[in-house]
């Protein structure tokens, strides 16, 4: 059982950055999951899927994983460029703007 240790992405649904400060210890999954044939659900019989651990940095936990003798991958976050116009959202709605501003 290899646990992942990484910082989530953002979410794709939005611009903000919540949630993606901490890191994150999670299990790969041990066994594939199964249909049931009956209600169509998926499951699973590893209770280790279900363990998601975060910590306020890359040094936390890996102390953690080695303290309780887990073996571990660390996956380093890609860096992001930051998006910052040099006039800035307000820059929209300036009175001296030389380009007609449309929908």
């Amino acid at each position: 059982m290899v646990a992942r240790i990484f910082k989530p992405a953002k979410s794709a649904m939005s611009s903000g950055q919540a949630r993606t400060k901490d890191w994150v210890l999670e299990f790969e999954p041990a066994e594939a999951r199964v249909k049931d044939p009956l209600m169509g659900w998926t499951g699973s019989g590893d209770t280790q899927a279900q363990v998601r651990l975060e910590f306020d940095d890359l040094e936390q936990a890996r102390a953690y994983a080695e303290k309780h003798g887990i073996p571990y991958q660390v996956m380093q976050p890609k860096p992001r460029k930051p998006n910052i116009r040099p006039g800035g959202y307000g820059d929209n709605f300036a009175s001296g703007r030389r380009v007609s501003w449309t929908h």
